[in-house]
C-alpha cells in the first residue's frame, strides 16, 4: 500500500509540474511541506499542554503552550523560506561500471542575500547528499547512483528537501529530468590478454628488451585494477593514483568478441571490459571487434570510452534517447 501511494503521488506531481529544464528557480507552487515525526510529536505535546492548561485554568501553562505554538509556526515559515527560490542549475553524471556506484553531480544556486542550510538532494533508493548554500553562490551535491547492470541507467526524478531550522517540518520538491547515464559492463575476467595483433604484416612495435616502461601517474578511474595503484604514494597521503606504462616489444592488441566462445555473452562483455581497462592503464594501443563494429587500434580516454560504450550497448535497442546520451558524453 505504501509503495502504491508513493507511485500515485509521484505520478500526480509529475503531471502537475511537467518536465523541468535547468536552470530554473524553485517557486512556491512546487514546494510541499508537512510535519516530521518530531514535529507530530511536538504537536501532540502542545495539544496535551493546552487541555491541561484549560482543565486547571493555569495561565502559565496556557502562556507556555501558545508561546511554543508560535515557535512552531515560525519554524514552519523558516523551513519553507529555506527552500523557496533556490536555483536548480544542472545535473550530470559520468559513465560508470555495472556493480559500482557512480556519482550524480547536482549543482544548486542561491540568489538570496542570506545563507541556506541543510539542503538535501536524494536520488534513487533514498541516497541523500546534504549541502549548504552561501549567499549569491553555488554548491554541488554528489549523489551516489547504484547500477546493477550494463546499458542506460535512467533517472527521471530527484527529491530536494530541507528540515532546517529545527527539524519540526520538512519542505520538499521534486525535480523531473530525463537523466540517462551510460553503464559499462563490469570489468571482470581471468582469461589472459590475447596476443593477436592489430598490425598489418611488418607493422610491429619496436622491440626493446626489458619490462614495460613506466610513463606517468593518473587519477584512479572505475574499473582500474588495484595492482596498478601506486599504494606507496597513497600511504603518504596522496590520492589514489594509477601507474601507466608504455608497452615495449609487443604488438598492437585486437580484442575479438567472437573468439571468446567458452563464455556466455555477458561474461564475454565483462572479459573484454577487463582487457580494455588493463590495456588502457598500461598505455597500450588496442582495437575491438564486435558484431557489426570494428574499432581500429588506438589509445587514449576517447578510444577507451568508445570501446566500453560499444560493450555497454551491445544487444540493446539503439533509441534516440541513447543516441542523445552518447552525444552528450
Amino acid at each position: 500500500m505504501k509503495q502504491f501511494l508513493r507511485k500515485r503521488i509521484a505520478t500526480w506531481a509529475r503531471r502537475r509540474q511537467g518536465t523541468d529544464a535547468p536552470p530554473f528557480s524553485i517557486h512556491t507552487r512546487r514546494i510541499y511541506i508537512l510535519p516530521t515525526r518530531l514535529g507530530l510529536s511536538f504537536g501532540v505535546m502542545l495539544i496535551v499542554m493546552l487541555i491541561a492548561g484549560l482543565n486547571y485554568a493555569n495561565s502559565g501553562a496556557l502562556f507556555l503552550t501558545f508561546l511554543l505554538g508560535g515557535f512552531a509556526l515560525v519554524s514552519m515559515h523558516q523551513c519553507h523560506r529555506n527552500l523557496l527560490r533556490t536555483s536548480f542549475v544542472s545535473a550530470s553524471a559520468s559513465p560508470m561500471f555495472a556493480g559500482s556506484r557512480g556519482v550524480l553531480r547536482v549543482t544548486l544556486g542561491n540568489d538570496a542575500r542570506f545563507m541556506r542550510y541543510a539542503i538535501e538532494v536524494a536520488g534513487p533508493e533514498g541516497v541523500t547528499a546534504g549541502i549548504d548554500l552561501a549567499p549569491n553562490g553555488q554548491s554541488q551535491a554528489n549523489v551516489a547512483l547504484p547500477a546493477s547492470k550494463r546499458g542506460i541507467y535512467k533517472l527521471d526524478r530527484l527529491h530536494i528537501s530541507t528540515t532546517f531550522p529545527y527539524n519540526l517540518f520538512r519542505a520538499w520538491t521534486w525535480v523531473h529530468l530525463p537523466i540517462e547515464v551510460l553503464v559499462y559492463p563490469r570489468a571482470h575476467g581471468t582469461a589472459p590478454m590475447p596476443m593477436d595483433s592489430g598490425h598489418k604484416a611488418g607493422d610491429r612495435a619496436l622491440a626493446i628488451s626489458g619490462a614495460d616502461e613506466w610513463r606517468s601517474l593518473r587519477p584512479f578511474r572505475d574499473g582500474d585494477s588495484p595492482r596498478q595503484v601506486d599504494w606507496k604514494a597513497y600511504a603518504r597521503g596522496a590520492p589514489l593514483l594509477v601507474k601507466e606504462y608504455n608497452a615495449l616489444g609487443t604488438e598492437l592488441r585486437l580484442f575479438d568478441f567472437a573468439k571468446l566462445l567458452q563464455l556466455d555473452p555477458e561474461a564475454r562483455l565483462e572479459q573484454l571490459a577487463r582487457w580494455i581497462v588493463d590495456a588502457d592503464s598500461r598505455g597500450e594501443r588496442y582495437g575491438l571487434t564486435m558484431p557489426g563494429h570494428l574499432f581500429e587500434p588506438d589509445s587514449g580516454p576517447q578510444h577507451r570510452h568508445q570501446c566500453l560504450e560499444a560493450l555497454a550497448l551491445h544487444g540493446l535497442p539503439r533509441t534516440a534517447d541513447a543516441q542523445r546520451t552518447r552525444d552528450a558524453q
